[in-house]
Order: C-alpha cells, then structure tokens, then sequence
C-alpha cells in the first residue's frame, strides 16, 4: 500500500548521484521537498520531467523547496544524467526498489515499468501530494500547485 496523503515520512537512507549517503532526516521534516520518482534515465519522458523541474528548480529554491528525483539507476548514469542535462538538484539510486515500496509507487505501463510518481512533503515532514501519471509533464504543474499551498498557507 505504502505511503498515502496525510502520512510521516519514516526516516530512510539512500545513495546519492555522488556516491555519498543521503539521510532523509537532514532535509525531510525540516523544509518543504519533492520527491518524484520516474522510470528510467535517458528516456524521453524522463528527460522531459527532469528538465521541466530543472527549468523551475530556482523557484522551488526561492520558495524554500528542496527536489529530490528517484530511480532505480545506477550512481554513474545518475552523475552522466545530471552533467549532460545540467540538472541541480539531488537524484536517489533506488536499485533495489526499497523506496518504491515504502512510498508504494505504483508499476506504469501494465506493470512493464517502474512508475512515475510525485511527491511533496511539508516543512513537518507530511505528504501533502500523491501524484501518479504516466505523463511526465503534468508533474511539474501539480507539484508546484501544491508547493504554494503549503509555503503561502
């Protein structure tokens, strides 16, 4: 089932694009994050939404928010992701799905692929949005709609 709207984000550790740990509780909890996850780097819907967050990142930024892009590749393809799409903010290797399921991320594609997925979490560490649609454009517009509900409620 996993994570649904209203629920704590439980503590969990990862490893980021640079190879070094990520521990939620440095950054979820304290301010406002999103979190999507997405199929597979280097794919054209995947480009699309990582560009479209990048393209809005410095806003995100202004508003306090951090973005956190998940999936299930390796810490090299996220480091070669992030440098050829010139992409700032922090990526997850989730190469063993243990995100996926504790945020129960839904398969796409007839269970062909890994989801697409978004979250935001408040300031106290509360999903305030569970977005899920193949289309990878729609992302950007739900989660920054939701962004200012909560930086300007």
């Amino acid at each position: 089932m996993g994570l649904q709207l209203g629920d704590k984000v439980p503590e969990f550790v990862a490893i980021k694009d640079d190879g070094g740990n990520f521990n939620s509780k440095d950054v979820i909890g304290k301010i406002p994050c999103v979190l999507y996850f997405y199929p597979k780097n280097f794919t054209p819907g995947c480009i699309k939404e990582a560009c479209d967050f990048r393209d809005s990142y410095e806003d995100f930024k202004k508003e306090g928010v951090e973005v956190i892009g998940i999936s299930s590749d390796s810490v090299k393809s996220h480091e070669r992701f992030k440098n050829r799409y010139k992409l700032p903010f922090i990526f997850l290797s989730d190469n063993k799905g243990e995100l996926r399921r504790l945020f129960g991320v839904k398969p796409g594609l007839f269970g062909m692929l890994p989801g697409r997925e978004t979250y935001v979490i408040d300031q106290n560490g509360i999903i305030k949005l569970k977005f899920n649609s193949a289309n990878a454009s729609k992302h950007l517009k739900q989660a920054i709609k939701t962004v200012k509900d909560i930086t300007n409620g």
